[in-house]
């Protein structure tokens, strides 16, 4: 049999890229979403589960879920998250930044907590965290979205020590700006802000790109699918960007 897979936020986008990538290598995948929709239109050979990646009792559920139906898992990708609130600093509402923080760093929280005693007994497993370049360089108007990319870092690291000796690895992948829905509506939103005009703002951040260009989810899951594979046995601890080199996170234009 595959590989038993969990992908969190996995009905669309980066998360459902990564589901249909590792199934097509012959993996068991699960994948958890808000939208319930979404799991709809994933393919019918999928395990899905509808529900928050924060919410302790929902991920208690899936990995019970995992446990009964696969009696192990070999990749966590704690993928879920939301883009939070643009605006200053000032302007951004305490229980905003509070759910932002919940959903991106909690929620990979308790994903690595539920995996964490099923891959110890297993000795073997990986964990993979989408991170984001606002998690290495920051990213003005977004504080809550981008505090919350920095945080799952450092818990990404902590838990390659805690769970290396076990032989479990854990990266973290932090995707640029992914073409789709979510990053049009950030443009659209900070254009807004800005006094000036979506087009404008996508141009500032593809001027700050070296290769001029957004990735897209499949790119991200590529990585997904290379680190989660022998072929990186020893990766572990690391940060892995896909955004084709940032080289200005705020440029001007």
């Amino acid at each position: 049999m595959g590989r038993r897979v969990l992908i969190t936020g996995g009905g669309s986008g980066i998360g459902k890229a990564m589901a249909t990538t590792f199934a097509a290598e012959g993996a068991r995948v699960l994948v958890t979403d808000m939208d319930g929709e979404a799991l709809a239109q994933c393919p019918g050979n999928w395990l899905k589960m509808t529900g928050d990646a924060s919410d302790p009792e929902h991920m208690q559920a899936v990995f019970t879920r995992i446990s009964d139906e696969w009696g192990g898992i070999d990749v966590v990708c704690a993928n879920a998250g939301i883009a939070g609130p643009t605006a200053l600093v000032e302007d951004v509402e305490p229980e905003d930044f509070r759910r932002c923080l919940a959903v991106n760093l909690e929620g990979a929280f308790l994903a690595a907590k539920f995996a964490a005693p099923i891959m110890k007994a297993q000795q073997s497993g990986v964990i993979l965290i989408t991170s984001s370049n606002a998690g290495i360089n920051g990213f003005p108007n977004r504080s809550p979205y981008s505090a919350a990319k920095w945080a799952v870092i450092g818990l990404m690291k902590t838990l390659a020590m805690e769970l290396g000796p076990y032989g479990i690895r854990a990266n973290a992948i932090a995707p640029g700006c992914v073409e789709g829905p979510r990053i049009n509506g950030v443009i659209e939103r900070e254009a807004k802000a800005k006094g000036t005009t979506p087009d404008i703002i996508r141009a500032g951040y593809e001027a700050g790109v070296s290769m001029r260009a957004f990735v897209t989810a499949q790119d991200v899951a590529n990585m997904a699918a290379f680190l989660a594979s022998d072929g990186a046995r020893l990766v572990s601890g690391q940060v892995i960007p896909v955004d084709g080199h940032t080289e200005n996170p705020d440029p001007k234009v």
